[in-house]
């Protein structure tokens, strides 16, 4: 089904009901495997990050890895999870090759957390509740790599290549209840759900969260009901979907795929749908199995994880500032309002400003120029704020160099574009393209007498008392400086030549 075969989004929202459920899988940043000592270094010669143990090898035995164990009970505890006393790993059963092993250690029945909830903030202020299921630990699989085919699909290729590094990385893998009562802004929930899951993992400090490097991927499960019916509808599930614009768009696009199917009087096939960045689309993958195809059973090789009361409640009590918690501290530090509080997070500059503000500049300021000048220059270069080459502290700085008077705007955002350039610090910059504010008064005055001198005219209505003409005579000043003066001083010192009071 292509793009131009869908219903129409409002029609397919007067018609159905959405309901969905996200499973999200977060790649822990443990220094090794979930369950052996292998290395999760990335980026390495493919198969040199392997065991024995995470090969699948006869007689390797595992061993769970603690901080993987820790991990998972703080994302519980943020997510207002019960955390178990008791639980168990076990085999999900199924052959594919990037499983050496033909199983992943998983966890089925009996999860490490459940039951929780997370808030989550829509751009206008509402807020959604979203219940989560569980949260349980499990292995990532191995990397395959299809040659031959246009698509990079295994679809047309002429052979396979496997890595097994990524084999046994520790995953945490999130799961909503089903998300009801959505209606219209379903693929905004949906989207404003992992963009809070994911600044909540990295206030945990459990995984960067890099959503574009695999550290953070989401299934969308989505499926409609005729509006007024109770029962949900057979469900698609799109994997690995990888952008918080993708999350919104897939499950747009699922929400208008499946109306134009049941509108037509067809059935909707359980099944998994791959995600294409181009156009928003999503493709058949494979039939959908339902758990009891995995023939799931207990690990007989790991014991069960029983974490202490104590250790558990000492973790609970080391929790850093919840995201939303922390957004609205700031929100009423800073004096910003909802929307503008929004946009910043949107921007990825919530902590750029923090630490510009930690590293002495005003926070007005921090933010003017995060949110103007580097959030401009991020869009260009197509990275994120905190990918720039410029560091908080050399933004506290050039907010230090404008207060003191070094620096007018127009000369800190060309300091911030050789800082960029890869030129030096704020103070090198400066230097080497000579960028500090004229302030001479010898040589300001001449200016102002020559730019006076220059606009007779102008100078006669300024005295005739049309002081808002004064601004034409800086604007020469400010040319003929090459817009190194203090356009202030230099309004200042027009009005006392023309003996006019501001």
């Amino acid at each position: 089904m292509t793009v131009t075969d869908l219903v129409p989004y409002d029609d397919a929202l007067a018609a159905y009901d959405p309901v969905m459920g996200l499973e999200v899988h977060v790649e822990l940043g443990t220094k090794t495997k979930m369950f052996c000592g292998c290395s999760t270094e990335l980026k390495q010669d493919a198969n040199s990050q392997t065991c024995p143990t995470c090969l699948g090898l006869p007689g390797a035995l595992p061993v769970v890895n603690e901080i993987g164990v820790e991990s998972a009970i703080k994302i519980g505890l943020a997510l207002h999870c019960e955390i178990a006393e008791w639980c168990r790993f076990a085999r999900k059963n199924y052959f594919y090759p990037d499983m050496p092993k033909n199983f992943q250690t998983s966890q089925y029945d009996e999860p490490i957390a459940f039951n929780g909830y997370l808030d989550v903030q829509l751009e206008d202020g509402e807020v959604f509740r979203v219940e989560i299921e569980r949260a349980h630990m499990e292995e990532d699989t191995g990397k395959s790599t299809h040659v031959g085919g246009a698509t990079g699909r295994i679809q047309g290729a002429s052979h396979s290549l496997l890595d097994y590094n990524r084999a046994g990385i520790p995953l945490i893998e999130i799961v909503t209840k089903p998300i009801e009562g959505a209606g219209e802004r379903a693929p905004e929930v949906a989207k404003a759900y992992v963009a809070e899951l994911r600044e909540l993992i990295k206030a945990l400090g459990v995984s960067e969260a890099r959503m574009e490097q695999g550290q953070m991927r989401c299934d969308v499960n989505l499926s409609l009901r005729p509006q007024g019916v109770e029962k949900f509808g057979t469900r698609s599930e799109t994997k690995n979907v990888n952008s918080l614009r993708s999350v919104e768009r897939a499950a747009r696009f699922e929400i208008q795929r499946h109306a134009a199917v049941l509108s037509s009087g067809g059935t909707v096939v359980q099944e998994t749908r791959h995600f294409h960045e181009e156009d928003g689309s999503t493709t058949a993958g494979r039939i959908k199995d339902n758990a009891e195809d995995y023939r799931y059973f207990p690990e007989p090789d790991l014991v069960p994880v029983a974490p202490a009361r104590e250790w558990v409640e000492k973790l609970r009590a080391a929790l850093p500032e919840l995201p939303r918690v922390r957004r609205n501290r700031l929100r009423e530090e800073w004096g910003v309002s909802e929307h503008d509080m929004q946009s910043i997070l949107n921007a990825g500059a919530v902590d750029p400003i923090v630490q510009t503000i930690d590293a002495g500049a005003p926070a007005d300021q921090a933010r003017k120029w995060w949110m103007g000048e580097l959030a401009r220059r991020s869009n260009e270069d197509g990275v994120d704020l905190a990918a720039l080459p410029i560091t908080p502290a050399q933004v506290a700085r050039v907010c230090a160099l404008v207060a003191e008077g070094s620096l007018n705007d127009k000369l800190a955002r060309q300091t911030i574009e050789g800082v960029l350039a890869g030129e030096g610090s704020p103070d090198e910059v400066v230097e080497k393209r000579g960028l500090a504010v004229v302030s001479d008064e010898g040589a300001l005055g001449t200016a102002v007498d020559e730019a006076i001198a220059g606009n007779a005219a102008i100078a006669d209505k300024i005295r005739g008392g049309k002081v808002a003409a004064a601004g034409a005579l800086v604007g020469a000043v400010m040319k003929a400086t090459r817009g190194q003066a203090d356009a202030a001083r230099v309004r200042e010192l027009i009005l006392e030549r023309l003996g006019v009071e501001g």
